[in-house]
């Protein structure tokens, strides 16, 4: 893909603009499809105020075999315009998500999580005869059971206090200012979404630089977050309104000035450093004692760079696994080294020879 067709809104049939873009070059969709509400009649509240809700005709369908067959349509188009390594996210309600997630899986793409959307400012259920609905469902998905998809499993981590992210993502609705209006005051878009929703979804699974796509832009949060996180973007909207509304939102975002600032650097993509090279570059020496975290087990360094605990012998992992009758272990973190009186592990070590790579 050339640069001219990156962070452009295609204004079209998104169908038809998906076929016109190259096979395979992008690495996210994010998809926020119609979702054939079936509603019936007007809502009023309990003071007869009017519920301004979706009555757009772009979510009407004559039948859930209307709605089948365009979903069918559209995934099978982003399917071929996605790359091999790439991911989809679509977002949905009760309404449409099953129907669209059987329709993922018949055109071939790998279901890796539903993640639940919980509001914590749900439209109140009026009528008092459900549930409230407090909650969308979004279906992450990749083309194939063994692609080499992106996970910044780290990003996702970090967001979350250090601990791992789940798949229920507690946040509002899209209110105050972030809500975007019409010249009359009104909505400029009845579905529009969060940024925080999409800030999760594209760092979880694009890098910096990566190519984002929207079929279903609107007023362009797709995009607005992409450009805060220094991917390109590239949308697709036929309703000129809401282009007009996404192109104006667009231009007031500034391009990221350091990229470094929108990275985290995944330990997988890390240079290996075997154990031994510490040994090797005098980092430690033959016959260094080496402490678990509790103190409770110890261990000598050996000159060819594995380690000896009482009568287990080999590497740090596996001699880690050894004492504590564990079936692995992640020797870089479970070994310490003995600094002023407390453990330091000897991670810290191998991250300062990785250091010297990246300089």
């Amino acid at each position: 893909m050339n640069n001219s067709q990156k962070n452009k809104i295609i204004v079209g049939d998104c169908i038809e603009a998906m076929n016109e873009l190259p096979a395979k070059s992008v690495d996210m969709i994010f998809a926020d499809p119609p979702y054939n509400l079936q509603l019936e009649g007007e809502l009023h509240r309990p003071n007869n105020s009017r519920v301004d809700g979706v009555e757009e005709s772009w979510d009407k369908f004559d039948s859930f075999g209307d709605y089948d067959d365009f979903s069918k349509r559209w995934l099978a188009a982003a399917r071929r315009v996605l790359k091999d390594d790439g991911t989809i996210w679509v977002s949905g309600s009760y309404h449409n998500i099953y129907r669209v997630g059987a329709t993922l899986q018949d055109l071939g793409y790998w279901m890796l999580n539903d993640v639940v959307w919980v509001k914590t400012n749900p439209m109140p259920n009026f009528r008092g005869r459900r549930f409230t609905n407090a909650h969308e469902t979004l279906l992450w998905c990749s083309k194939a059971k063994d692609a080499r998809y992106t996970f910044n499993y780290e990003a996702m981590k970090a967001l979350n206090d250090d601990l791992q992210m789940r798949s229920d993502w507690v946040m509002p609705l899209c209110t105050g200012q972030e809500r975007l209006k019409d010249d009359k005051g009104g909505k400029a878009h009845p579905t529009q979404k969060p940024e925080a929703l999409l800030y999760r979804a594209i760092l979880a699974s694009t890098d910096p630089g990566d190519v984002v796509l929207d079929p279903f832009f609107g007023t362009g949060t797709t995009g607005a977050v992409a450009k805060k996180l220094g991917r390109c973007y590239i949308g697709i909207e036929r309703d000129k309104g809401y282009v007009k509304v996404a192109e104006k939102r667009l231009a007031r975002i500034p391009e990221v000035a350091d990229k470094r600032l929108v990275e985290t650097p995944s330990k997988r993509k890390e240079p290996r450093i075997p154990f031994g090279t510490l040994v090797e570059r005098g980092m430690l020496s033959a016959g260094d004692v080496l402490v678990s975290p509790c103190g409770r087990h110890t261990a000598r360094v050996r000159a060819d760079g594995t380690i000896i605990s009482a009568d287990h012998r080999g590497s740090i992992h596996q001699v880690g696994a050894a004492v504590q009758n564990a079936p692995s272990c992640n020797g870089w973190t479970y070994w310490c080294m003995n600094v002023e009186g407390r453990p330091v592990p000897i991670d810290l070590l191998r991250e300062k020879l990785r250091a010297e790579t990246r300089a």
